[in-house]
């Protein structure tokens, strides 16, 4: 296995399973991450309408560059199964996972995600809701949130002050983003700024997100990501995001600006 450090502040392009089985166990303080959802495999989400709701050119329902989004339920579940235990594998004593995804009715039953994260040290659970949105499913209500799974070793504490938030958010979601399912910044900046990690792994990283906000927290990162579409997406946020810092450090704003 390599050393942790060949590995920070980097992006690397491949599958996250592989890569996260050749990280040394006990090496990660936190991860934040989503995977996709299996949309594809949906049978009443409305992913079939074509209008694509907010996103250009209908992207969601186009779907995700370089992965179709469309397992079979029990491959899926395997999957993530799988990609939960490295995760658990690679946080330390005093680490913990934030595990986004969404809950779903799928013919008649609820797909809650016990079956993915059944056997795992579930702390809590924090439902996020998304201010706005469009619905052009006439049989739904317009879904707004999604859960976030806090799977914690037993050593994990928040920040100072951290545990004053409650367990319910509301973030505007991210409109000027090319990725189709982007996390809103302000969403993993609640998750890391509540912890003390210093290293922050996010195995399906998209566009970046989670890196821009690392480092603006003077954490490390660690993104893995499939897509090298969504890779050079992350590649370019993260140098433009690391220009307007340093502008901005070299000539501040006044009050005439």
């Amino acid at each position: 296995m390599n050393s942790i450090d060949s590995y920070l502040n980097k992006i690397i392009c491949g599958d996250c399973l592989e890569t996260m089985k050749l990280m040394p166990s006990n090496s990660i303080d936190v991860v934040v991450t989503s995977p996709p959802y299996n949309l594809k495999n949906s049978t009443g989400n409305g992913m079939k309408d074509g209008r694509g709701g907010k996103w250009a050119n209908a992207a969601l329902v186009n779907g995700y560059s370089n992965y179709d989004d469309n397992m079979p339920h029990d491959e899926y579940v395997s999957w993530q199964r799988d990609c939960l235990a490295e995760m658990f594998r690679l946080i330390k004593d005093d680490g913990a996972i934030f595990y986004n995804h969404k809950w779903r009715v799928q013919d008649g039953l609820l797909q809650d995600r016990q079956d993915i994260v059944n056997g795992l040290p579930v702390r809590q659970i924090i439902i996020w809701r998304r201010k706005g949105g469009i619905n052009f499913n006439p049989g739904y209500f317009l879904p707004t949130y999604e859960v976030i799974y806090l799977i914690a070793k037993p050593k994990f504490k928040l920040a100072p002050k951290a545990n004053a938030y409650g367990d319910v958010w509301e973030f505007t979601q991210e409109m000027k983003n090319d990725h189709p399912a982007p996390f809103p910044v302000a969403l993993i900046d609640r998750i890391i700024g509540s912890t003390t990690g210093k290293i922050i792994l996010d195995p399906f990283m998209g566009s970046g997100t989670t890196a821009i906000v690392a480092l603006g927290l003077k954490r490390y990162y660690i993104g893995i990501e499939i897509s090298p579409d969504y890779c050079k997406l992350a590649e370019n946020r993260i140098m433009k995001n690391k220009i307007q810092s340093e502008l901005l450090r070299i000539r501040p704003l006044t009050l005439f600006e």
